[in-house]
């Protein structure tokens, strides 16, 4: 979301520039103040048809955030902001626009929305991007920790600042470790890759990061190993109980068995088998090994590999919504 406001912010401060930019020509007589005005109508309903848009795409699940934007959220900014053009344009006309003082009440009023909304939507954008970042729980892989609708704040700074559009990470302040709960995009380079059913590229999942850099990482009967040692977890749920499905009967060697992992492809090739029994691995280096709590009901790194240290975004940091669930989380 933070992506897409800075590229609003840009939008609307480009209108501004350009309106300074002939205001100082004194290029607005009557004809181009009408198209000018117009324009700047288009514009606004363009973006507010856009982020309500994206909203109600967040809202029903649909967050992708490797694409900046939706064919279908363009399309629904451009209807809004075509139709609000046209109304601006034919309405304008009635107006007495070769007075200069009408003329300079029109301009006025467009540049004060165009600051108020280019100031309020970079700033936004920057804190969403730098500190902090609104987040819902989309399924029940998280159970009991989270529950699906929940509504939590994500600390963004304190696993460091992702320079935009590189992997590089500056003034990291923490350390991720074991245990903690972390937000990150899905591991896809692909739109058309398929996982846990869908195409998750672009998406934003929440887990918790069982492995580190260097760790062996096994299941058994469903029950975790980090290197070689049981893990005991107070915060996982097993829904099946005693119900384990049992290991595969393909046999694969350790190092294919490690390569088809870190490709995403040992889900693929074994399917619901991972579950119980998968493994070992060694979690790769500037890599993290997720899981959900509701270990038999979560798609995690189990079946599609681990999370490279720059797709992370930040840490699960306070439930906001719904009030009586209202708790920092641990």
């Amino acid at each position: 979301m933070e992506e897409k406001l800075f590229w609003v912010g840009i939008i609307m401060g480009l209108h501004l520039f350009l309106t300074h930019h002939f205001k100082d020509k004194r290029k607005f007589n009557a004809k181009f103040l009408r198209w000018w005005h117009s324009f700047f109508a288009f514009l606004f309903f363009f973006v507010a048809g856009l982020m309500v848009a994206v909203s109600l795409d967040n809202n029903s699940g649909i967050v992708v955030t490797a694409v900046l934007f939706s064919r279908k959220q363009l399309v629904y900014g451009f209807l809004s902001g075509l139709v609000a053009g046209i109304y601006t344009y034919f309405s304008s006309g009635r107006k007495n626009l070769k007075s200069e003082k009408e003329r300079n009440k029109i301009l006025k009023h467009d540049i004060e929305w165009s600051e108020t909304i280019f100031s309020a939507v970079i700033l936004a954008s920057i804190v969403m991007y730098v500190f902090l970042q609104a987040f819902k729980i989309p399924s029940g892989s998280m159970r009991m920790t989270f529950l699906e609708g929940d509504h939590l704040f994500v600390n963004k700074i304190i696993y460091g600042i992702r320079i935009p559009y590189t992997k590089k990470k500056i003034l990291k302040f923490k350390k991720i470790k074991r245990g903690d709960i972390v937000i990150f995009r899905f591991p896809s380079n692909s739109p058309n890759e398929f996982q846990c059913g869908g195409h998750q590229y672009g998406k934003d999942f929440i887990k918790r990061v069982i492995g580190i850099e260097g760790d062996e990482i096994e299941v058994k009967e469903g029950r975790l190993y980090v290197n070689g040692k049981l893990v005991l977890e107070d915060y996982a749920q097993y829904v099946d109980g005693f119900n384990r499905i049992p290991p595969a009967n393909i046999k694969i060697p350790w190092t294919k068995y490690q390569w088809y992992w870190q490709k995403r492809e040992i889900g693929k090739m074994l399917g619901e088998y991972v579950r119980d029994n998968f493994g070992p691995v060694k979690v790769p280096k500037n890599s993290y090994f997720v899981m959900g709590d509701n270990r038999d009901r979560s798609c995690d790194s189990r079946y599609w590999g681990p999370v490279p240290e720059y797709l992370i975004k930040g840490k699960a940091w306070f439930i906001y919504w719904p009030p009586k669930r209202m708790q920092v989380s641990k």
